[in-house]
């Protein structure tokens, strides 16, 4: 018979209602724990970011474009007359002179026009010189005969002067005297006029003269236009250089004013750079420049800014003072840079992939000797090509990531293995 033991299993309940609530609390507590630990922080390989180190000193400011050489003296040939490309005779790379034929054009009524107007010229200039004979021949006639008239006033007046005096010595009758005088004083009268006539004549004769050459100076001047004319038909370099550009087929006709080639001196070149909008606002005229051209550095300094902005760009223009390297010809691309100022006793980092100038960006710097890297909240500065101004945030000797770390903008620690 069994005896009931109400003792024994009050004793297990509590055994079994202890075990539970021990249960709860270590779960509790387990969870309370793994809630306040914080997430591993991820791993980045040191050899896949660019590391830099915080330094104090000068800092020079540049700014950066790409560009081309262009030559500073460009000559573009155009057509004075219209015509149609009868030969090409240099093709572009070609060394030329000022006198040295590119190309040859045919234009009939061209020609044509020079001709007449070169008759026309002569003929003008023979109507000069048979104007010129008929008019000195009257000339002569009328001063012929202002001389006789002028004989005559002589001998008049001497018959006069003759009579005088016999009749003062009583030789001679006073009527004779009269006479004489009358005779003199009309042919003197005649002289006078003949004078005038003659000066009057002669002044006719500048002006006739005149209005010819005047006329003849228009047919000179037709002339030399339609020679002109004729001759821009071979057309002529004009300067000493290479030849650029042809842009014209055999057979083809142009108008007046077309561009038929394009010269230019590559002794003399100069770099045209284009440099962000945002930094352009520092860039003035006179500053020193730098110029790469692949085969080396030519030293230059700006000349020009464009004050238009064109595609995000500023075209600014340097003067190359250095002697070029070999290999440095129009349109070669380069680089170029300009150096804006320099900054005395300022500190300075690598500039970030993401750091703009006066902004302020986070920075991973390394702690636990370089073994993880924390997030930092840094203030920046001016800026340069390659480096930037700290303004605040990190201090001398302190080391920051300057890759792109937009994939662990969520994380503020990272481990470096």
């Amino acid at each position: 018979m069994d005896i009931a033991r109400p003792s024994f299993a009050r004793a297990k309940r509590n055994k079994r209602i202890a075990m539970i609530v021990g249960a709860v609390v270590v779960i509790v507590l387990v969870t309370l724990g793994l809630s306040r630990l914080q997430p591993a922080p991820p791993s980045v390989e040191r050899a896949t970011v660019w590391v830099d180190t915080v330094k104090r000193g000068e800092m020079l400011r540049q700014v950066r474009g790409l560009g081309t050489l262009v030559p500073e003296e460009i000559r573009w040939l155009p057509a004075e007359t219209q015509g149609r490309v009868e030969q090409i005779i240099l093709r572009p790379g070609a060394v030329v002179q000022p006198d040295s034929v590119i190309l040859v054009l045919s234009n009939p009524e061209v020609e044509r026009q020079a001709l007449d107007a070169e008759l026309q010229f002569k003929a003008t200039e023979a109507e000069m010189a048979n104007l010129h004979v008929q008019l000195e021949s009257t000339l002569l006639n009328q001063r012929a005969q202002a001389a006789n008239i002028q004989a005559e006033y002589h001998q008049a007046k001497l018959q006069a002067e003759v009579d005088e005096q016999l009749a003062k010595e009583g030789l001679g009758s006073a009527l004779n005297y009269r006479r004489s005088k009358v005779r003199a004083d009309e042919f003197a009268l005649r002289t006078e006029l003949e004078q005038k006539r003659l000066a009057i004549a002669a002044d006719a004769v500048k002006a006739q003269l005149a209005v010819q050459q005047a006329r003849m100076d228009q047919f000179r001047a037709l002339a030399g236009l339609r020679k002109q004319q004729l001759d821009a038909l071979r057309v002529r370099a004009g300067m000493a250089g290479v030849l650029q550009l042809v842009p014209l087929d055999v057979g083809q006709q142009v108008a007046p004013g077309t561009n038929l080639a394009r010269v230019a001196n590559p002794a003399r070149l100069k770099a045209e750079i284009r440099i962000p909008e945002t930094q352009a606002k520092d860039v003035l005229i006179g500053q020193k420049a730098q110029i790469d051209t692949r085969n080396g550095i030519v030293a230059g300094r700006v000349t020009r800014i464009d004050p238009a902005v064109q595609q995000g760009t500023v075209l600014v223009d340097v003067s190359l003072e250095g002697d070029l390297p070999q290999g440095a010809r129009p349109d070669l691309s380069v680089d170029g840079t300009i150096e804006i100022e320099r900054l005395a006793d300022v500190l300075y980092v690598g500039r970030p992939v993401q750091g703009q100038p006066n902004s302020q960006v986070g920075l991973f710097k390394l702690v636990e000797g370089g073994r993880e890297a924390v997030l930092t909240t840094v203030k920046l500065g001016r800026s340069s090509v390659s480096t930037i101004e700290v303004v605040e945030g990190l201090k001398v000797g302190d080391q920051v990531v300057l890759s792109d770390m937009s994939a662990w903008d969520a994380n503020k620690r990272i481990r470096l293995n």
